[in-house]
């Protein structure tokens, strides 16, 4: 009996030793190793421990296993814009405040200069990003990367909207005057085929066109109300028109 307890103090205390060097290490990383750490980590696709180097760990933290791979696609996304190659050329330190400069590897002969990434000091501790976004962060708490998704998917319908419109100038000029719907426009090879679904836009897209093809309406309706978007749009040939009408599609009477 006595041998096991002491077996098993000592054991104990070798993971407090671990977690202790372990904690101490992460202290004393660098700026440059933080901002490297963290794109080691983003690439693979540790999401929740890459953000915890960042201003993001309020967004990510309280989350569920559910939101996390609801926004899961999000985020690989994010990694997958993160290149084989970075070069971290320098960095620059001034109290509790740091810039790393970062410059993607280039196999061409185009020179890009290096892009600063900023980095703060909080509680002995580098993570990246800066005091003013913290703050929006912050606020938005959990919220923040559902609410960074929608921005981004109602920008996006906007300029899917506009590809739409010069893909149906283009066909009618192929097509003796008259419009495509929605699969028309895709087969013509004027739309991306990913628009007959909405994985990657996180909206439901429709083009009409009447009988006899002379006139098309569109419409984009969010795939999940206020998860991928809140907004609902409609667009002729006046414009875009876009309202919140809890996901229903949005009905223009003219």
């Amino acid at each position: 009996m006595l041998k096991r307890i002491l077996v098993a103090n000592l054991c104990f205390s070798l993971l407090l030793v671990t977690a202790a060097t372990t904690f101490s290490q992460n202290q004393q990383l660098s700026p440059t190793d933080t901002v490297r750490l963290f794109y080691q980590t983003m690439r693979a696709k540790k999401f929740k421990e890459a953000f915890a180097m960042s201003i993001y760990k309020p967004a990510v933290e309280g989350l569920s296993d559910k939101e996390l791979e609801d926004l899961r696609p999000d985020f690989e996304k994010m990694a997958a814009n993160i290149p084989d190659k970075i070069d971290l050329t320098g960095e620059t330190i001034s109290g509790d405040l740091a810039t790393v400069f970062v410059k993607v590897k280039e196999t061409t002969e185009k020179t890009e200069q290096p892009e600063p990434m900023l980095l703060m000091k909080i509680n002995g501790v580098w993570i990246i990003g800066d005091k003013e976004n913290e703050a929006i962060v912050k606020k938005a708490g959990t919220n923040f990367f559902f609410i960074a998704r929608i921005d981004t998917h109602h920008n996006e319908v906007q300029d899917l909207l506009t590809k739409i419109t010069l893909a149906q100038v283009v066909y009618s000029q192929q097509h003796n005057g008259q419009f495509g719907n929605l699969a028309d426009l895709i087969t013509a090879g004027f739309l991306p085929k990913d628009l007959e679904g909405t994985e990657s836009t996180g909206y439901s897209f429709h083009v009409i066109k009447s009988a006899d093809s002379k006139s098309w309406y569109a419409t984009a309706e969010p795939a999940q109300y206020g998860r991928s978007g809140k907004l609902s749009f409609y667009l002729d040939a006046t414009g875009v028109k876009s309202s919140d009408v809890g996901g229903k599609p949005l009905i223009v009477r003219n």
